[in-house]
């Protein structure tokens, strides 16, 4: 593999840079993630094509699409998985004693970033995985149980840290996954719980980083590159 000199940035509304702004309930861009110090501190190039919304399957597609034009750069940093481990909140409002999946099950979202890993090794690209930062579930509850039934989604998750642990289940599969396929790791999460008080890093719905989150993450994104790049 090259020595990393430019990045293509395939990730969701995180590393976007969107945050929901305070007492509006609306979703905006607010990029405080600092690519322009990363880019001049390590001589990087660092284009950033994530897409609000974006599932790891989603996220396939448009990188299948960007690797079919033989791109010019030595690695990909990746980051799925908030919107995959979500749910269908109103379902689950609706029918609290059946089973719900998440938008991507496990299993699937496991196999989906292997077959992307491959598809960048075989591009002599070095793929990059971001872990996810944590969530305050108390705050993401009250987020999406908005309009519906509150009551009914804590029947179904049996108390409300079952939120925390369950987006901490998809983070824990990136990092094995990671591991076993010899795929370097950004610890976003490890810089969020490195800190007290960690909802003073996210915004009102308690999953997007906040200004301050994304000054985190910039802080962890400057550590990974000066063990990687340099």
């Amino acid at each position: 593999m090259n020595l990393i000199r430019k990045i293509e940035v395939f990730g969701d509304s995180i590393l976007k840079g969107v945050q929901l702004k305070p007492g509006s309930g609306r979703y905006c861009v607010d990029n405080n993630i600092d690519v322009g110090m990363l880019s001049r501190k390590f001589s990087l190039n660092i284009v950033n094509r994530s897409k609000f919304g974006c599932t790891v399957s989603k996220g396939k597609e448009l990188l299948s699409r960007f690797l079919e034009g033989k791109p010019d750069c030595s690695a990909v940093l990746m980051n799925y998985g908030g919107n995959d481990c979500d749910f269908n909140w109103k379902d689950i409002s609706d029918n609290p004693h059946i089973k719900h999946e998440p938008h991507t099950p496990l299993k699937e979202f496991i196999k989906t970033y292997k077959g992307i890993f491959r598809q960048v090794y075989d591009k002599g690209i070095r793929p990059v995985v971001a872990n996810l930062p944590p969530i305050e579930p108390q705050r993401f509850l009250e987020w999406v149980s908005r309009g519906l039934n509150k009551e009914n989604i804590l029947t179904w998750l049996d108390g409300v840290n079952t939120i925390y642990r369950f987006q901490e289940f998809y983070s824990r599969a990136i990092e094995d996954l990671a591991r076993a396929s010899g795929v370097m790791l950004v610890d976003l999460r490890g810089a969020f719980l490195k800190e007290t008080r960690i909802g003073r890093f996210l915004c009102e719905d308690g999953i997007h980083p906040n200004t301050e989150g994304q000054k985190l993450i910039t802080q962890e994104l400057a550590r990974f590159c000066a063990t990687a790049v340099t």
